[in-house]
């Protein structure tokens, strides 16, 4: 193989280990919740519950449970729209931020460590560009697994009238119970 397209085939390797989450820095509640968030940037906006694809990019970053979670969360979407055509879905709207149009940008700030759980500040913005941008902060929960910190729920900080309330985990058991299944 001739060095430019070693380099090349090699190029494409890093690529497809990041892509399937090789990559991801686990070591730290910080680290965790900043790939959390780069994977949440390329889904903007973001609207209701992952498919299994959509969460194939979070995978690398979210707790067994929360993953699970999210899964009987799109079936019980998947087995609502074949009952109910013409119904809007049972989460509209961003499912990973308070805002129902999503945050334009995020930052991850100070995480609080206890033992095997942690929580991590993160200010996010929604910037339309046509006004003042809104800006709040919500908190990522983590809990560490064994290979590594994982997301494992999102507290809403939002506080204007039609923000999302509780939390991540509380939101999504809320739309399997509405959906009868």
């Amino acid at each position: 193989m001739s060095i430019p397209r070693r380099f090349a085939f090699c190029l494409a390797a890093a690529a497809f280990a990041c892509s399937v989450g090789f990559a991801a820095d686990l070591s730290s509640p910080g680290k965790t919740a900043e790939g959390f968030y780069a994977v949440y940037a390329t889904f903007h906006p973001s609207d209701g519950i992952p498919n299994s694809s959509g969460r194939a990019q979070y995978a690398p970053f979210l707790s067994a449970a929360l993953n699970k979670l999210l899964a009987d969360g799109n079936e019980a979407q998947v087995k609502f729209n074949k009952a109910n055509k013409d119904s809007p879905p049972l989460i509209e709207g961003d499912l990973f931020s308070s805002m129902f149009e999503g945050a334009t940008s995020t930052k991850v700030g100070a995480c609080k460590e206890n033992g095997s759980q942690a929580s991590c500040a993160v200010a996010l913005v929604y910037d339309d560009k046509t006004g003042a941008p809104k800006r709040w902060t919500d908190t990522v929960f983590l809990t560490k697994e064994q290979d590594g910190w994982r997301v494992n729920d999102i507290g809403y900080g939002g506080s204007w009238e039609y923000a999302n309330k509780g939390k991540l985990s509380e939101t999504v058991r809320q739309a399997i119970a509405d959906s009868g299944n």
